[in-house]
């Protein structure tokens, strides 16, 4: 996955990601933090292909997703897992019911499909809860119903996007060694956290995001003091408003309809 200067805005305002650019090698794992408001949401969205940038290049798969038509995205997004901070779950359906859900949209069949989730879902601890409705669950055995769906086809790229924002801290350490044992299978893995504690726990790299830019930290190095933009003094610009034009305001702004 690479990310080539890359900003984005919403509609007519101003960037919420200013000129973002970063490489993930194939089967790395990674934390995204950043305080709220940073924009880890909105990178997430241009990750898993919800958004398209407002200007720069993203590469996923060897292609340049950023120039891809809008009936080719499903088969790319099909390569990417996400497990939303909502979940997202279904709750007319079972446990299993949820996970088995994009295999059987791809065509998957029956008794193959039941073996093979039944068998992740007791790799996430959920033997005795697979015939269950969302409703039912509690809030860590939701979050795990909703990983074991996003790996269920074993993606080249899973997100996550706070998956331990709603659990004890005791299912939260379960929840993110989960993902770490999926990292190991050899997928690229990038968590959006404010729980310092478990990524210095787990030792990956840092994709830090203050203010829409992006700082990448290595794994132990501490946060550094990055200043607050909206408290420095730009009384040194100047601005010659009779020089501007058009082509300076940027590029075209697309809208959420183009992104679908």
């Amino acid at each position: 996955m690479h990310f080539d200067n890359i900003g984005m805005r919403y509609g007519m305002g101003s960037e919420v990601l200013k000129d973002i650019s970063f490489n993930l090698k194939p089967g790395s794992l990674h934390f995204l933090t950043g305080p709220s408001g940073a924009g880890k949401t909105s990178l997430l969205k241009l990750m898993y292909l919800a958004q398209r940038p407002s200007r720069g290049k993203i590469t996923m798969f060897n292609e340049d997703v950023t120039a891809a038509k809008r009936e080719d995205l499903p088969k790319l997004r099909r390569r990417i897992g996400v497990v939303f901070q909502d979940f997202r779950l279904l709750d007319h359906l079972t446990a299993v019911e949820n996970v088995a859900l994009p295999l059987r949209i791809s065509g998957g069949k029956g008794a193959e499909i039941e073996e093979h989730v039944e068998e992740l879902l007791t790799w996430v601890g959920l033997k005795g809860r697979m015939k269950s409705r969302p409703p039912t669950l509690s809030g860590g055995e939701k979050q795990r119903v909703a990983i074991a769906r996003a790996v269920i086809k074993r993606p080249d790229i899973l997100l996550a996007d706070e998956p331990t924002g709603n659990v004890d801290p005791a299912i939260a350490k379960r929840i993110m060694h989960l993902f770490v044992e999926l990292n190991k299978l050899g997928t690229t893995t990038v968590i959006a956290t404010h729980d310092m504690s478990l990524v210095e726990e787990i030792g990956a790299d840092r994709l830090h995001l203050q203010e829409g830019r992006l700082h990448m930290i290595r794994a132990g190095e501490n946060t550094p003091n990055l200043p607050n933009l909206n408290e420095e003094k730009f009384d040194s610009l100047a601005f010659d408003s009779g020089k501007l034009n058009q082509n300076e305001f940027g590029p075209k702004v697309i809208s959420g309809d183009d992104m679908s």
